[in-house]
């Protein structure tokens, strides 16, 4: 059974703003190999919707760059589940369209790992939020990246009770970008 990890970029002070986030191609091949390790991503509406008006012209026009093309092929492939109470239907290929988050669907899903031993990330903030609280997070994954926005959408904006983290380890990037692995602590 592989692990439900919530991967997400973070500016120092806590705010998830993709286009203040450095992409460069140390971190595309980082999220290159959370990609091949993992057999679904889950997102919500507004990160899906982000994701999916950019990647798959990647897809048809390769920029040249190999890691961004590489992330743009694997992003593209993936199974991808998306969470809208909004949306009518999705049009991005491997791609389904759930309107509300159930527990045990969830569990049925880590448990099942769609035939094999591969990791669920999970890559929009109000979904960690809404897994956190559900005690369904195997592992965090953030990056925090050397820029201060002073405003935005908080990471763990919603989160009502307190979540203790385990540090597992640490990676650095050369553009300044720490990613900070962590586990929930049993309770």
């Amino acid at each position: 059974m592989g692990k439900l990890i919530a991967a997400m970029n973070m500016t120092l002070d806590g705010f998830c703003d993709h286009t203040a986030m450095i992409a460069d191609d140390e971190i595309h091949q980082h999220y290159n190999e959370l990609l091949s390790n993992a057999d679904t991503l889950i997102y919500g509406r507004v990160t899906y919707q982000l994701m999916e008006s950019y990647w798959p012209t990647v897809v048809k026009n390769p920029t040249g760059n190999k890691p961004m093309d590489e992330f743009a092929v694997l992003i593209d492939n993936i199974s991808k589940i998306v969470y809208s109470h909004t949306l009518k239907n999705v049009t991005w290929k491997n791609t389904k369209l759930k309107k509300e988050v159930i527990k045990e669907e969830i569990l049925e899903l880590k448990k099942s790992g769609n035939g094999r031993s591969k990791n669920i990330l999970v890559g929009s903030p109000s979904l960690i939020a809404a897994l956190t609280q559900l005690d369904l997070i195997d592992e965090y994954q953030l990056g925090v990246q050397p820029t201060v926005l002073g405003s935005g959408l908080p990471l763990f904006k919603n989160i009502r009770d307190r979540v203790n983290l385990k540090l597992l380890k640490t990676k650095t990037f050369g553009c300044g970008a720490v990613f900070l692995y962590y586990e929930p602590e049993k309770k």
